[in-house]
């Protein structure tokens, strides 16, 4: 079905046909002014230049063929050349209910469906996720969804960092402390031990520990290089040491994302593209895209046009060892073989948005990739504390992910008990969904790109732009429709809508009309925030509405099941949209 902004653009468009102005660029847009006009068009104003005639001249001609249609209700043009137009609610009410007879929101979706993989989270084995890997993991879990719910076939892969030097630090910090391990016995051959000689809290330790001295010992820097060039190459006991750490840190991860409400497909790593970078190398070679530079090998990826410099692609160091970058490159090949990928999706620090411009154009310039195939990067900015400084600990340190949920489920559970008696698991649940609502909807309601500042005491508040708000309007609404159905003993059906009587209800029409085309600018925008600006704003008019109108204490009987039916709707619209942005709505608040 078309969308509402469609069929009036469509009228509008033949009005101005109609009277002689056919090439017109016609557009129509949500008025500005709710008081005044529902829909607006400005296009008499540059048709009048184009046509060389008085912008008022055309506003009134077309204004006047709109009049003739069914679907508005007041038609006005004013100066200097709008065209203001108010919906009949005879319109709303029948598009409305064609809407809800439909089993989702966005019934169409993608015309052209691809096999998508999303990669994010982005977490690195033998380190805790802290604040950083937050908005990797929200965004992506809610493209996920958004790409999914649009029509296409979705494989979300976490991409652990498992391959890189932190694994040389930690098997060279592992041979100080542990000297005598048999990893560490050159004349040592199979079996080696089963249980891992280290804890995920040794890990956590060793790590940062390593990591520090690397930077002022060069002899120990080296000494980790060495062994993560013998891991890379094939090292039997360093791969045996890998092992342990890869089983420990997976299993860690997948504790903190489920706590998250993140879910992945694959739990691939960037060693699972190694077995493929000898081969793709060589091709590169052959192919003469890749060249020496300084000892290293490099694909030069600048194009004409580029307004600033793209350095080359380093695939190789001098020393043989792989980069991020080859391992990228690698997994787009597995990605492709493996999967039939024809859509690459990438969610990242934006600061890593150069890193990804050189693979991108490698990937391509080495014909990894058919010419239809998207690859896209869509980087994300920082969590900031309240002085706009990354978000740190009281201590000053980087706070581990599990700890700022915490936080934020001891913030959320003190407000649910000071005002409600939910108590025992269901207290346990509310919390647990209403603290990831708040930490959620906090970060998504940004723009991706931006970095925007966290506050425990905003994101958990009942009142404004949060995902408490929201939660609060879901649940709110349920639990008149429960309230309704004990009394009446029977479900309202959202397809029994009623013409909008009242100016506010008008308006909740309005709003519910416009769903569709909210989620199809989140999926084509590839922009959750938006999600989450359609539904704070149908919130607050459904808030207006409720405490305005009497629903479940309307006498006429036909009008309170309009008006059930109308809340039975939006109540499925915000759960709807709010699974898009992977928060669940709970049974109480």
């Amino acid at each position: 079905m078309l969308y509402i902004s469609e069929i009036i653009t469509e009228s509008v468009s033949a009005a101005f046909s109609t009277c002689g102005y056919q090439d017109a660029d016609v557009s129509v847009k949500i008025s500005d002014r709710p008081d005044l006009c529902e829909y607006q068009c400005n296009s008499a104003l540059p048709a009048a230049k184009k046509y060389s005639v008085n912008p008022m001249e055309i506003a009134e001609a077309v204004a006047g063929k709109l009049r003739e249609e069914v679907i508005f209700e007041k038609v006005e043009a004013l100066k200097p050349g709008f065209i203001n137009m108010v919906m009949h609610p005879e319109f709303l009410k029948d598009h409305l209910k064609e809407l809800a007879a439909e089993s989702r929101l966005w019934a169409e979706g993608e015309k052209n469906p691809v096999k998508t993989v999303i990669d994010y989270g982005g977490a690195n084995v033998a380190k805790p996720l802290h604040v950083g890997h937050l908005r990797s993991a929200v965004i992506g879990e809610s493209l996920k969804r958004i790409l999914r719910y649009a029509g296409n076939e979705v494989v979300a892969d976490v991409h652990l960092g498992d391959w890189g030097l932190q694994m040389g630090l930690i098997i060279e910090q592992l041979r100080e402390e542990q000297p005598g391990l048999p990893y560490f016995d050159e004349n040592r051959t199979r079996p080696f031990p089963h249980e891992a000689p280290f804890t995920l809290e040794d890990l956590e330790r060793m790590y940062p520990k390593a990591s520090a001295r690397s930077k002022e010992d060069e002899g120990f820097l080296k000494a980790a290089q060495e062994t993560t060039l013998k891991l890379q190459e094939g090292y039997e006991p360093y791969r045996e040491i890998w092992k342990h750490i890869m089983e420990i840190s997976k299993k860690d991860l997948k504790r903190n994302y489920d706590a998250l409400g993140v879910t992945f497909d694959l739990w691939k790593g960037e060693s699972d593209a190694q077995p493929l970078i000898p081969d793709m190398i060589e091709d590169f070679k052959e192919q003469g895209i890749a060249n020496l530079s300084q000892g290293a090998l490099v694909i030069d990826v600048s194009e004409d046009g580029d307004t600033k410099e793209i350095p080359p692609c380093i695939i190789q160091k001098s020393d043989g060892a792989a980069l991020y970058a080859t391992s990228d490159l690698a997994t787009i090949i597995d990605r492709k073989n493996e999967l039939g990928a024809g859509d690459f999706v990438y969610v990242a620090d934006k600061r890593q948005e150069l890193h990804f411009t050189q693979v991108f154009r490698s990937a391509r310039k080495a014909g990894l990739v058919e010419d239809s195939d998207r690859l896209e990067f869509i980087g994300f900015g920082t969590m900031n504390g309240k002085d706009g400084k990354p978000f740190k600990t009281r201590a000053g340190g980087v706070m581990r992910l599990e700890h700022l949920i915490e936080d934020i489920r001891s913030a959320v559970y003190d407000k649910i008990t000071e005002g409600s008696d939910i108590s025992g698991e269901e207290l346990d649940d509310t919390t647990e969904k209403v603290a990831l609502a708040a930490l959620k909807y906090g970060d998504l309601s940004n723009q991706a790109s931006r970095d925007y500042i966290f506050d425990i005491d905003r994101f958990t508040a009942l009142e404004g732009n949060t995902g408490p708000y929201i939660l609060y309007t879901a649940v709110r609404l349920k639990s008149i429709l429960e309230k309704n159905t004990a009394a009446a003993g029977a479900d309202v059906s959202r397809t029994d809508l009623g013409t909008p009587l009242t100016f506010k209800e008008k308006q909740l029409f309005l709003k519910a009309a416009q769903a569709p085309a909210a989620l199809r600018e989140a999926y084509e925008k590839r922009a959750p925030h938006v999600i989450c600006r359609y539904v704070y704003e149908l919130s607050d008019i459904c808030n207006g509405f409720y405490h305005d109108t009497n629903i479940l204490s309307e006498s006429d009987e036909k009008l309170k099941c309009e008006r059930l039916a109308l809340i039975t709707f939006i109540k499925d619209i915000l759960v709807e949209c709010l699974d898009l942005l992977g928060i669940e709505v709970p049974e109480r608040m």
